[in-house]
């Protein structure tokens, strides 16, 4: 399968994706999101059982642009602080 091109903004919703492309697509879009400058950004994965928010918050647990990270209150998206960039 060929790569898909997404644009990166401060929002990503991960409902269009296949489960299976949760872990690559929300590492690849942390990195792209920091590269771009963004401090913060918005996780949208839903709240059903809460698969997709653990696959989530396991990614940024280890992710090394990730500063902090919390749930919005209804837990159906979660906000990333991401490590400022020293370069910038």
């Amino acid at each position: 399968m060929d790569p898909v091109n997404i644009p990166i903004e401060d929002t990503i919703d991960l409902h269009s994706f296949p489960p299976a492309d949760v872990a690559g697509l929300v590492e690849e879009y942390l990195y792209q999101a920091h590269k771009k400058g963004y401090s913060e950004v918005r996780i949208i994965h839903g709240r059903g059982i809460g698969v997709q928010r653990q696959v989530v918050h396991s990614i940024l647990d280890r992710h090394p642009q990730v500063f902090r990270y919390y749930d919005a209150p209804d837990r159906g998206s979660t906000s990333v602080i991401l490590k400022s960039d020293p370069s910038r």
